[in-house]
C-alpha cells in the first residue's frame, strides 16, 4: 500500500554512503562531518548528512543514523534507497558467540540467521546475505589499515534481553560468529530492492562465557570505534564504483 519515495524538498543522495546503527557512533560521526561542509537534512529521529565531493579527493557520500533494531533500520534503509542510495555500508556493534572472538574484534558478516520480525514481510526466497563485492572492498580497505576482520554468519534477534544459553551454544556450535539486531533485515531489504549492502560489526560484548562480558564501556573499545569510523569514512569515498 505504501512505497517509499522522495518527497518534495528532500535531497537526492550520492550512490554510496554509511548507515550507522549505534546512537553514540552516529553522534560522533555527525560531529566530524559537520566540519567538512556536510549539509544536514531531516531524517526521522537521527542525522542525514551529505558530504560534497572534492577535486582529487574522492566522490561525495552520505551518512545516516542512528537506527537501532530491525524496524527502525529498515525504515531508514528504505528511505535512503528512495533518495538514491545504491551502495550502503552499515556500521554497528555485535556480541560474540564463540570464544575465539573477543571485544574489539571486527566482523564482516556474510549471511544471517533471522530471528527478527521484519524480514518476513519481504518476499525474498534466498537466505539474507550481504554483497560479496562490497564486502571484499571493505576487507581490503580494513587490511590496509592493519585490521584483519573475520567473516562469517551472524544471528539477528529482536529481543536482546531474551537471548538464552542454549541459543548461544547452539548457534556458536554451528559456526555463527555473533549476534546483532539489524543485519538479517537489512540483507533482506537489500536483496529485495536490488542494492549493495555490506556491514562492519565491532564486537562490543561476549556471550560465550558463563557470565555475560560487556566491553562497550571501556576506553579501548571507544578508541577502536572512533578509529573504525575514520576508516569507514575514507572507505565511503573509495567504494565508488566498487560494484562495477
Amino acid at each position: 500500500m505504501i512505497n517509499p519515495k522522495r518527497e518534495k524538498g528532500e535531497p537526492t543522495l550520492p550512490e554510496t554512503g554509511l548507515l550507522v546503527l549505534n546512537p553514540a557512533d552516529a553522534l560522533n560521526i555527525a560531529g566530524v562531518l559537520k566540519k567538512t561542509g556536510a549539509r544536514k537534512h531531516f531524517f526521522f529521529n537521527g542525522n542525514l548528512l551529505v558530504v560534497p565531493g572534492e577535486e582529487n579527493a574522492g566522490a561525495p557520500f552520505f551518512m545516516a543514523g542512528p537506527a537501532v533494531g530491525s524496524p527502525m533500520a529498515v525504515l531508514a534503509f528504505e528511505k535512503l534507497i528512495a533518495l538514491g542510495a545504491g551502495r550502503i555500508i552499515v556500521f554497528g556493534w555485535c556480541g560474540s558467540l564463540i570464544s575465539e572472538i573477543s571485544v574489539g574484534d571486527v566482523l564482516l558478516p556474510t549471511w544471517a540467521v533471522s530471528d527478527e520480525g521484519t524480514s518476513k514481510h519481504y518476499p525474498v526466497e534466498e537466505r539474507p546475505e550481504s554483497s560479496s563485492v562490497l564486502r571484499g572492498h571493505l576487507s581490503t580497505h580494513l587490511g590496509r589499515q592493519g585490521i584483519q576482520p573475520r567473516s562469517g554468519p551472524i544471528w539477528t534477534t529482536d529481543a536482546p534481553y531474551r537471548e538464552t544459553r542454549d541459543q548461544v551454544e547452539n548457534y556458536g556450535g554451528q559456526g555463527v560468529l555473533g549476534v546483532d539486531m539489524e543485519f538479517s533485515a537489512l540483507c533482506t531489504v537489500a536483496s529485495f530492492r536490488r542494492v549493495e549492502m555490506a556491514a562492519v560489526m565491532l564486537v562490543s560484548d561476549e556471550l560465550c562465557h558463563p557470565e555475560w562480558k560487556p566491553g562497550f564501556r571501556t576506553k579501548v573499545f571507544r578508541e577502536k570505534s572512533r578509529r573504525l569510523i575514520e576508516i569507514l569514512l575514507e572507505s565511503c569515498r573509495g567504494a565508488q564504483g566498487a560494484g562495477d
